[in-house]
């Protein structure tokens, strides 16, 4: 343009006299049509830069919201903080050990509680609440369990500016409390069994602290039943394990390991604890749950006894099982990614996000909601029409773990179709706007067997046996995971275990196999197989 300018002014300033002031005016002309055409160049450029680096910026912070995520097989400790906190699962406290669960998280413990409670009220469990105090002098009645907890006890020494008489314990679980409540309403055969529970906070004052997996103050139930002969305690414990054992499987999609604990491992003051120990994806096992047989011990140490039958004097016999909030540890490391979370579909608080395309257009967000409202019915959606890029919507629900989305644009419109894509694999899956609702229960159907199949093959895959000591060491060096051995069954040698290598005795299975007729450690005639591994 200024070259063309630049000709013109030539020619006319070789016209001649007559046309001097005519040059002159003409030239001034051109020079302004120049210089705002100049201008407008300028300007242009830099609206075009400004609009690269808008645009680069959007797509920098879409790639940084995952790149925020420590890859798992480069720290698996910092891709599990980054998961917690960058899906705004949780925050941290001003309380050294505790935890403030964000509505993310906390809506993940709803869902769990919801199921579990209906599975508990379907054998017959009555929820109760009781106080969180606990006095001194009703924690020493039980011996062993006073022992067992003393390291982890919080106290409340004053009310007020006031000394208490006597100090206060801030529960870190409520054995003696509901003891010390069933004494009084227990009375005949006629008022057993008692099978309470009550979902509350516990605190125990923990040396080492990670958010789910380990915290100074977590949520869980605590379920407590009293009966009147062994059998029905015994009954009532196995009974609970193996609700915890279906709705981890067919609810969280988390593959599992039954079995006993050892004398060492069991819970402070039970005859016996029954567990279900899960792999996580770095092949750490996680204890997720337990069920309790106390037998009647605490039944004598609190008097609690009934009239029978037989108008005799008895003692009851009591069962404890509990789950916490560290279950939703377990579904993170089982189930995520370098991308964040991933949350099976029958525990996802949201199960897809419906993300509109190019949503100020006519007609797009109209039909996002209108495919809300053919779903919400069946399933828990929710529509995304914040001002966000799709770029960085796909980012944050992937993060977030919802199970799928839905991307609706007009091109999708006009085709009367509508595209689902799955969290796990990033399948696309296209159908039919009138088939979606069909489409979507399939989807996530499949998905959540396939999360569970996918688990279970890593749980199989990271499940050795070791015969002798050399094996177990280099299975626990090179490979990791659940190893199976034959055990002499002597706390000696378990503690010795620990001490070598790290590798605790996770349970006794219930379904036994024999793998040598020796411990694997120390070369005894073998008692039991037994399940050993490195733990959270």
């Amino acid at each position: 343009m200024y070259i063309f300018s630049l000709y013109i002014v030539i020619f006319l300033t070789n016209q001649g006299s007559y046309f001097t002031i005519k040059n002159r005016l003409t030239v001034r002309i051109v020079a302004g049509i120049e210089a705002a055409i100049l201008y407008l160049c300028i300007i242009k450029n830099m609206l075009d830069i400004m609009l690269y680096k808008k645009k680069g910026n959007i797509m920098a912070k879409e790639k940084k919201l995952v790149e925020a995520i420590t890859p798992m097989d480069k720290d698996f400790t910092q891709w599990y903080t980054d998961v917690v906190t960058k899906a705004e699962l949780i925050s941290y406290s001003n309380v050294r050990g505790c935890m403030i669960i964000r509505p993310r998280g906390y809506a993940i413990w709803e869902n769990i509680q919801k199921q579990l409670d209906a599975r508990f009220k379907e054998t017959g469990v009555e929820n109760v609440y009781l106080p969180m105090l606990i006095p001194e002098s009703l924690l020493q009645k039980e011996k062993d369990h006073v022992e067992g907890f003393a390291p982890e006890v919080a106290w409340v020494t004053h009310g007020g500016e006031e000394k208490l008489a006597e100090r206060l314990c801030v529960r870190p679980t409520s054995e003696t409390l509901f003891c010390d409540h069933v004494k009084d309403i227990v009375h005949s055969y006629r008022d057993l069994p008692v099978v309470y529970n009550q979902w509350c906070s516990v605190l125990r004052w923990e040396k080492t602290t990670r958010p789910f997996l380990r915290s100074s103050e977590f949520l869980w139930q605590e379920g407590h039943t009293f009966h009147a002969t062994a059998e029905e305690a015994k009954e009532r414990t196995e009974q609970m394990l193996n609700v915890y054992a279906d709705f981890c499987e067919q609810v969280l999609a988390i593959p599992l390991v039954k079995g006993r604990k050892t004398e060492k491992e069991k819970f402070a003051g039970a005859e016996a604890t029954y567990t279900i120990e899960a792999l996580m994806h770095d092949c750490k096992a996680l204890q997720s749950g337990t069920s309790h047989n106390f037998g009647n011990g605490f039944a004598k140490a609190f008097g609690i006894e009934y009239t029978n039958k037989e108008n005799k004097l008895s003692p009851v016999y009591e069962t404890s099982w509990g789950m916490s909030t560290r279950i939703i540890g377990a579904i993170i490391m089982v189930h995520g990614d370098d991308s964040g979370l991933v949350l099976p579909p029958r525990i996802a608080p949201v199960q897809t996000m419906i993300i509109p395309i190019q949503q100020k257009k006519d007609g797009v967000l109209d039909k996002a909601f209108e495919i809300r409202d053919t779903l919400k019915s069946n399933f828990s959606v929710k529509v995304d029409d914040s001002d966000k890029s799709p770029g960085w919507k796909f980012s944050e629900q992937e993060i977030q773990g919802i199970p799928t989305r839905i991307e609706i644009g007009p091109k999708d419109i006009e085709k009367g179709q509508a595209v689902i894509v799955r969290r796990d694999t990033r399948e696309k899956i296209v159908t039919p706007i009138e088939k979606i609702e069909e489409t979507l229960a399939e989807v996530l159907e499949t998905m959540q067997n396939d999360m569970y199949n996918k688990a279970k093959a890593h749980l199989k895959k990271n499940t050795h046996i070791a015969h002798n000591w050399e094996e177990f060491n280099d299975i626990l060096e090179n490979q990791q995971g659940f190893i199976r051995a034959m055990w002499c069954g002597e706390r000696e040698c378990e503690e010795a275990i620990k001490d070598e290598n790290g590798a605790t005795t996770r349970c006794i299975p219930f379904v036994q196999a024999k793998h040598s007729d020796v411990c694997v450690h120390c070369g005894k005639p073998a008692k039991c197989e037994v399940y050993f591994g490195k733990a959270y």
